[in-house]
């Protein structure tokens, strides 16, 4: 069995979906697998035992436009796969699979490609299944019936970060930088400023955190995410330094792989530092933390409760932005240090 798996396009999406690419992997253990993914989350696959092969799919370069949709499908044909699984849920990701002559093509039914699957999935309706994204696409493989149940113990834990940890320490050291410890920052979030922590704030945390633990501090980021990560630095000062633009995704994860302690806004990054086995204290706002937390026992969430959060909004329409103001520094810090009581690392230990 050949078979195709369309990845989700942003980085915490496609760690939550890790727990149904595992299952594949488990239950159908002779198949091989090659999962298509914009280049741009790529990168969290190709050292992991699920997958055998990474396709990319260039969607702004050669496979742009009609044309270059259709020189992806010559190329996935060629592959010949016998079933592709759809965990993107656009009607151009079941466009893809029918274009590439893939005989079987699963996938929610939804986004008007019915007619292009071969096995449309009942989209669950709320209350169906548990809440969390990840339980999304792992009721797809069981409705299909790829799955007998859903597993009791579904975490995103990537296996390579052993590996990734080695690389990471390599890293540091080719960058001219000590080897740790390091504490993580980042302080952006692309969907939008309602998630974001207020950068004074993540400065005032890493300040103290990097005093108590003798640790420096590492600021992460996408490169429109240069100018908060700058100011996050200028206010922190000290041992604080700023690789927000300067990393691949590869190069993060080697670089995130080896903090002690990370500190973050409901992001990609959240989902890739649980993934890693790093400790991870996440401050949430307008988001639902039930639905896309992070999966992981040394993962944290601090959240202010207040009666319109979570309201899902990519901008705050409130004065003061009251699910984010009112977290303090002092509280964070106070969570990261009992999260890392809780896993034995007051002394600097690295990642399990």
């Amino acid at each position: 069995m050949r078979l195709l798996v369309r990845a989700t396009n942003w980085i915490g999406d496609a760690v939550m979906s890790i727990p149904a690419l595992r299952e594949i992997r488990r239950v159908h253990p002779g198949w091989h697998v090659t999962i298509l993914a914009r280049p741009w989350v790529a990168e969290l696959y190709s050292r992991e035992d699920f997958c055998d092969e990474v396709a990319l799919f260039q969607r702004d370069t050669e496979h742009r436009g009609l044309l270059g949709r259709e020189r992806l499908a010559r190329e996935l044909r060629e592959k010949a796969f016998d079933r592709a699984i759809l965990l993107q849920n656009a009607f151009e990701a079941a466009w893809l699979a029918w274009r590439a002559r893939i005989p079987e093509r699963i996938g929610y039914d939804r986004d008007g490609r019915c007619l292009l699957l071969t096995k449309r999935v009942r989209t669950p309706r709320p209350g169906d299944i548990a809440p969390h994204q990840r339980f999304y696409y792992l009721e797809l493989l069981r409705r299909a019936g790829l799955i007998q149940r859903i597993p009791e113990h579904a975490d995103a834990r990537l296996a390579s970060a052993a590996d990734l940890r080695r690389r990471g320490l390599a890293q540091w050291k080719r960058r001219g930088r000590p080897d740790g410890p390091w504490i993580g920052l980042s302080p952006g979030a692309a969907f939008g400023s309602a998630k974001r922590w207020l950068p004074e704030r993540f400065a005032a945390a890493a300040r103290q955190l990097s005093r108590e633990l003798g640790a420096y501090v590492a600021v992460f980021g996408s490169a429109s995410e240069v100018s908060v990560a700058e100011e996050v630095v200028q206010r922190a000062g000290g041992r604080t330094s700023s690789l927000a633009g300067q990393t691949t995704l590869a190069e993060y994860l080697e670089l995130a792989s080896t903090c002690m302690l990370y500190l973050t806004n409901d992001s990609g990054s959240m989902h890739a530092a649980a993934a890693l086995g790093v400790p991870t204290v996440a401050v949430f706002g307008a988001t639902d933390p039930d639905a896309t937390g992070p999966v992981a026992p040394w993962a944290r969430i601090v959240r202010e409760p207040v009666e319109c959060a979570p309201c899902l909004l990519r901008e705050c329409p409130i004065d003061g932005h009251p699910c984010m103001s009112g977290i303090d520094a002092a509280r964070v810090v106070r969570e990261a240090r009992t999260l890392l009581a809780e896993q034995g690392r007051l002394h600097g230990a690295g990642p399990l």
